[in-house]
């Protein structure tokens, strides 16, 4: 039996999220894996759309969520508050999800479908994650690795 780790929150931050649907997927798994907050970045597209609410069946309604132009400057304000900040990204410095022991409260960083996470973030991460990948391709949808992530963050370990 799989335990979830209760209590712990977690945010997530999209930045620069080009599809609607990937949006909305990122509302239906936020609210599947209890998210507290979506922070909807850049030019990440936002609610009310119907491309959001065909793929969100809803939960856009229900989870809470902000709307910021520059992530960065949220990325310091989080930090602020005490929040640990975790990218989602390919790369020598990412440690596997399977081997991460995350520290809450956390926001969980994820990019554009084609060029990920800027540097900027990056460089302003505490921690950098990415879910192994044993076939040819180098990256996932970006909704379906933020869900990926997020079970990963939930689940005891």
């Amino acid at each position: 039996m799989i335990h979830f780790k209760k209590n712990k929150e977690i945010y997530l931050i999209a930045q620069n999220i080009r599809s609607l649907f990937n949006v909305g997927a990122l509302f239906r798994s936020a609210d599947v894996f209890g998210v507290k907050k979506i922070y909807l970045c850049g030019w990440t597209g936002f609610p009310p759309r119907k491309e959001i609410s065909k793929t969100a069946l809803g939960a856009e309604e229900w989870v809470l969520w902000e709307r910021h132009w520059q992530t960065h400057l949220l990325i310091k304000k989080l930090k602020k508050q005490g929040v640990r900040i975790a990218v989602l990204e390919t790369g020598k410095k990412a440690k596997p999800l399977p081997e991460y022991r995350p520290k809450f409260p956390l926001a969980l960083v994820v990019g554009s479908e084609t060029k990920g996470v800027s540097k900027k973030i990056l460089a302003l991460a505490d921690d950098i994650i990415q879910i192994p990948m044993r076939g040819k391709k180098e990256s996932l949808n970006v909704a379906v690795a933020a869900a990926i992530a997020l079970y990963g963050l939930r689940v005891v370990k």
